[in-house]
């Protein structure tokens, strides 16, 4: 394969510390290459030496004649003035830029939603960093390289990117180069990895995934190197001592394939004890959404606009679920019926007598009152404790202890809140909202400004935390990681997605395809809807649904009553365990028959 790029012997250092000393590395055709490592290791300056935006202070950057790069940065360089459309395709005809299937792909995937004649400058965050995205992808490019290009894309998003990357040019040819912490993209995208840490960069084979088992097997040799170091140093130390040498066997390690490496690892997390100690805090009943309605005034009209239509949801002790939604749908408005910030339009939300509701917004409003205190009085104020894992593997952190295994060295303790990277304040923003002892927690879009190791640290600490849990976020690998079942909001409507994210993709395929809705000229039309013989079946079906989901409502209950006293037994937890699955898994099959059955009938 042709080399494109590279770079010898860099070095780069800024006036406290050096970033890389003498590293070298080449991109050649047909790399797709994924570039992780922790907040402020160097991975978006390596990015912006390869590229010509940075300077290295040492050693030189090659580029093959011709090639042709381009670069989506962190910043928003775009201009206020210009519009969506020129800064996407620039002065060029409307038949030059149409006649590009690859263009209209992009601006299909990206921006379909943005007025093409609109001011960039009316635009959110999110749309301009879009148009950036489709403006730069719109190029043709030999190599591309982007930095966190997944921020602000919702899941839909990020699967057409990854789709886009991976077709986008003929097999051995253009270059990727990424730097994201979205480790589903990683693994879709990406064929090899570099691990930026501690002045220099490693190269692995494969995605996240790979990444991740190599690393795993590097450490494990280095600890044997060093074990088999300190054994030969106990050996000179008793020969020096007794004047003979020790006759001692040297360990052994074999490991036949990535299998192997991990055959012996616990699940991550043990359900069965998550569940009954979540059903001892809650009791039965948590959040009850019974036929929840929101409207909202049009804008424009101010005439009501439902948001949410009739919502059924009765969220259980222990439940951890993930929602999905395009931008827009409803999620946030779905949180504040849970949190009791938003009241129904109509239907009614009730909320079990013991709940106590957190939520780890967006905004980081937790870390207000504290931004000029050092993290160490933070920390002081806290007179709490925090059970870490489960069962005989229990263990009581202090706030301290706990903000260090979420990452923080003892120096940063002494550094004001508002001197913190966002990343750190996303950390100790978590740790006071699990400090205050909810048990029912609520994640909006958590894992922003995280890297993919503090991202590993904060799954952990969630696999250990027995209460219900309620996540939004468009990191499909966090999303599927730390919850056990999805629902998605889908015009107006929330119902359970069996098939995870998939099924989300798959259903938010179906929807763009479905031709316009009628127009009022159109009214007067006959509805193809089920008629006669076949309709009447139908309400039969739909009504028998109606008594066995009743029925199973019931049984789920006494289901879970009986958990809540069988704490000590465990071969009863692990049956009712079971037990409860076979139902919840035939109410949700019942539930999909329904709502088909309902749509067919309003049809």
């Amino acid at each position: 394969m042709a080399h494109l790029l590279g770079g010898e012997s860099l070095h780069l250092e800024y006036p406290t510390r050096v970033v890389f000393d003498s590293i070298s590395l080449g991109v050649d055709e047909g790399d797709r290459i994924g570039i992780v490592g922790r907040n402020g290791d160097g991975k978006s300056s390596l990015l912006g030496m390869l590229t010509g935006h940075v300077e290295p202070d040492g050693g030189r950057v090659t580029v093959r004649g011709g090639v042709r790069i381009g670069v989506l940065e962190q910043q928003d360089t775009l201009s206020d003035d210009e519009t969506v459309g020129h800064a996407i395709v620039g002065d060029l005809a409307e038949h030059e830029w149409a006649g590009d299937a690859r263009v209209r792909d992009i601006i299909a995937g990206l921006v379909a939603d943005l007025p093409w004649d609109g001011r960039i400058g009316i635009l959110s965050g999110g749309q301009r960093r879009r148009v950036a995205l489709a403006a730069l992808l719109a190029q043709d490019l030999d190599v591309i390289a982007l930095d966190e290009p997944t921020n602000h894309l919702d899941v839909e998003g990020i699967s057409w990117l990854a789709t886009h990357m991976r077709s986008r040019w003929p097999a051995h040819a253009g270059a990727l180069l990424v730097v994201t912490h979205d480790r589903w993209f990683l693994d879709e995208v990406c064929t090899a990895t570099w691990e930026v840490h501690d002045r220099t960069v490693e190269p692995f084979e494969g995605g996240y995934a790979a990444y991740i088992l190599q690393r795993v097997e590097r450490d494990r040799q280095a600890a044997t190197i060093e074990q088999r170091r300190q054994n030969l140093a106990r050996r000179e130390l008793a020969w020096l001592r007794r004047g003979a040498p020790a006759r001692t066997s040297k360990p052994k390690f074999h490991i036949d394939a990535a299998n192997a490496l991990i055959a012996d690892v616990p699940p991550l997390r043990d359900n069965v004890a998550l569940q009954a100690l979540a059903t001892a805090r809650l009791g039965k009943d948590v959040v009850d959404l019974l036929g929840a309605s929101v409207s909202y005034p049009d804008p424009d009209t101010g005439a009501p606009r439902e948001v949410l239509h009739d919502v059924q949801w009765r969220i259980a002790p222990g439940e951890r679920t993930g929602i999905l939604g395009v931008n827009g749908a409803g999620k946030s408005t779905l949180l504040g019926l849970v949190d009791g910030r938003v009241a129904p339009t109509s239907g009614r939300v009730k909320h079990g007598r013991t709940v106590q509701v957190a939520a780890l917004s967006q905004r980081m409003d937790e870390l207000d009152e504290h931004l000029h205190k050092p993290v160490r009085l933070v920390l002081e104020a806290l007179r709490t404790t925090y059970t870490f894992g489960t069962g005989s593997k229990a263990a009581e952190l202090t706030p301290g202890q706990l903000l260090e295994r979420m990452g923080f060295s003892s120096a940063q303790l002494s550094t004001p809140v508002k001197d913190l990277s966002g990343g750190q304040k996303r950390r100790l923003q978590l740790l006071l909202v699990l400090l205050s002892q909810p048990n029912v927690l609520i994640l909006d879009e958590p894992t922003n400004d995280l890297d993919t190791d503090m991202l590993a640290a904060m799954e952990e600490l969630l696999d250990s935390w027995p209460g219900t849990l309620l996540v939004v976020s468009h990191d499909r690998y966090f999303l599927e990681r730390v919850t056990d079942q999805q629902y998605g909001i889908l015009d107006g409507r929330f119902r359970h997605l069996p098939g995870g994210v998939d099924e989300y993709l798959r259903l938010r395929a179906d929807q763009r395809s479905r031709p316009a809705p009628v127009t009022r000229q159109d009214a007067a039309a006959p509805a193809l809807g089920l008629t006669g013989a076949d309709r009447r079946t139908a309400e039969k079906e739909v009504a028998s649904i109606d008594r066995r989901l009743h029925k199973l409502e019931g049984e789920i209950a006494a289901v879970d009553e009986r958990l809540a006293t069988a704490h000590d037994d465990y071969d009863a937890l692990i049956s009712l365990q079971r037990q409860r699955e076979a139902l919840t898994g035939e109410s949700a099959t019942l539930e999909e028959r329904w709502l088909e059955l309902s749509e067919a009938l309003e049809s």
